[in-house]
């Protein structure tokens, strides 16, 4: 008796094992957005139109705080969601655990800090619209005219 409730309770934890991972992916699935459907958005006083992938990339994380135009920019992340995943994904190459584990050693070292952290697209565009020289990543719908794109090359 007590060997067939181990049994049970093995192949019980496997099922409960199995039904997390299709959730995990089925979370994967329904956050996936095209990176063509994320923009960039800067504060209008920043003068470029457009940013390379390598400047973008060291921008958010924190080994570059200019564009070569000379502004100045500082970067804002959103909590989360679909443009967050494909941001990280297609423009960091990181996980979003890795990501905060990066900026804690920056904070750590003293060699940097945590960005702002936003909980929606919504609260990011208000953020870049309002903050002198910030850049931030939205889905492309949420895109209003307080603020500016710039392309990503």
């Amino acid at each position: 008796m007590i060997e067939r409730n181990r049994a049970s309770k093995r192949s019980g934890s496997g099922v409960q094992r199995a039904l997390f991972l299709l959730a995990l992916m089925g979370g994967a699935i329904a956050y996936s957005v095209p990176t063509n459907d994320i923009v960039i958005i800067v504060n209008p006083t920043v003068k470029t139109r457009e940013i390379s992938v390598d400047d973008l990339r060291a921008i958010f994380l924190e080994t570059k705080t200019s564009l070569d135009d000379g502004s100045r920019v500082k970067p804002v992340l959103e909590k989360g969601g679909p443009a967050h995943a494909a941001f990280l994904k297609a423009y960091l190459g990181k996980t979003d655990f890795a990501l905060q584990t990066y900026y804690r050693s920056l904070v750590f070292s003293g060699t940097g800090s945590m960005p702002p952290v936003l909980r929606s697209d919504g609260d990011v565009v208000a953020y870049v619209e309002k903050t002198r020289g910030a850049i931030g990543y939205v889905a492309a719908q949420s895109v209003d005219e307080g603020v500016k794109t710039i392309r990503v090359r």
